[in-house]
């Protein structure tokens, strides 16, 4: 469930959790993921072929990262990701009572040209049980 949304920085964020997408290729050095990358986990640069839907989490800098599988860098590669943003949210591993600070997933010009539907994705978010708040720039 979305509790707001928020026009700055994540990285600022007071929230313990970040979550973000990734793709199934494994292939995460462009976008949010690869600031991640640079600054906090180097090794999810290029973690491999990984199955649609897994969470991965690490914990960095007081924060912990959960890097979520819901994007193909193929055509079409953001049609399953409203779902799998639901049920991949709601496997994680948070207190109810926590809020997960969560990058708004698919709005960059290069997710826009695979397909990603924006809208949908925050349906998505919508719709799972943890309380999120939603970053953008």
């Amino acid at each position: 469930m979305i509790v707001t949304l928020e026009r700055k920085n994540i990285f600022e964020t007071a929230h313990k959790h970040i979550a973000f997408a990734v793709n199934i290729e494994g292939a995460n050095d462009a976008g949010f993921a690869g600031a991640v990358v640079r600054d906090y986990w180097p090794s999810l640069e290029s973690i491999g072929p990984r199955k649609m839907g897994e969470a991965l989490s690490k914990r960095a800098a007081g924060k912990t990262f959960h890097a979520i599988v819901c994007h193909s860098l193929g055509h079409d590669g953001w049609k399953e990701t409203p779902q799998v943003v639901t049920e991949a949210l709601n496997k994680l591993l948070v207190e109810p009572s926590e809020v997960v600070g969560i990058v708004l997933m698919g709005a960059g010009r290069i997710c826009q040209m695979q397909g990603a539907d924006v809208f949908a994705i925050l349906g998505g978010m919508a719709r799972s049980k943890i309380k999120l708040a939603v970053y953008t720039l």
